[in-house]
Order: structure tokens, then sequence, then C-alpha cells
């Protein structure tokens, strides 16, 4: 959830669903300080994978309705934002999101990864698609972890 506050939180301060990379850059480098701008850039990158914003060109577009997050006065995102996130831990965010308890989604996963012996990654979208959620952005990444030593 933190990094859709990090990625919401420079459109809305400036009120839009669309700024330019460096207007964004800027927002989260010089005006919060919460990232470097190299940070920043990884950032886009990051939020890019996980469908939170289009680019084209320059032109950065967020993929949800900023109005839908709420920007803590003290919130300051963690620098784990910035790493690759493994499938299961973007289903798990999804899940959280929607409102799903993080430790049920965990144990109901686990165990559905055991009764089908399957990897963890496709036991999640497994579970994410019986509770009703769209991941199947993950069903391709899913697939390959089950063909993956073969």
């Amino acid at each position: 959830m933190s990094l859709r506050v990090a990625v919401a939180a420079p459109f809305k301060q400036n009120g839009t669903r669309s700024l330019r990379e460096n207007e964004f850059v800027v927002a989260l480098s010089l005006d919060r300080d919460w990232f470097s701008p190299d940070q920043a850039t990884r950032l886009i990158t990051v939020a890019t994978e996980q469908g939170l914003l289009e680019r084209e060109g320059a032109e950065l577009t967020l993929c949800f309705d900023p109005a839908t997050v709420t920007v803590p006065e003290d919130f300051a995102p963690d620098t784990d934002l910035l790493r690759e996130r493994s499938a299961f831990e973007r289903v798990l965010d999804a899940l959280v999101a929607e409102g799903v308890e993080k430790h049920e989604a965990v144990g109901a996963i686990n165990a559905l990864q055991g009764d089908l012996e399957i990897t963890i990654e496709a036991a999640a979208v497994v579970y994410a698609r019986r509770e009703g959620l769209d991941v199947s952005e993950l069903v391709p990444i899913a697939r390959a972890t089950l063909t993956e030593g073969r």
C-alpha cells in the first residue's frame, strides 16, 4: 500500500492525474525529500511495472484515482519499494488493498500451495482469482514458475 501512497503523492500535490517525469522526480526528491532523484526515477520503473503508472514519452499518467489514497502527514516511504517484487508479494499487496487481512491471505495461500503442490506465486494467483481479484497481468509470471526447472 505504501507504494500507492508514494506514487500518488506527487499527483495529489499537483491536483492532476498526469505529470511530466521531471515534475514527478522533483516532487519526490526535492519537495518531499523522500528519495534521491535516481531513486525517484527507479520508483517510476517499479510503479510502471506494477501497473500504477503509464509512461508515454516523458509524460506519466496515474492509473488509479489519487483521491482513493491518503498521504499521512508523517508518511515516509521505505526504500524497499524500489526493489523488484515477486508475483506473490504483488498479489498479497493487492489482496490487502482490497481489505483481506494479510495473515489470513498468507495462510490461505500457503494451504493452497500445499494442497495443489504448486509454487507460492501460482497459489497466490489462484487464491486472488478465487477472491474475485483481477490479477491477470501476473498469470504469465505464475505460469512460468510452474515450468521452471523442468
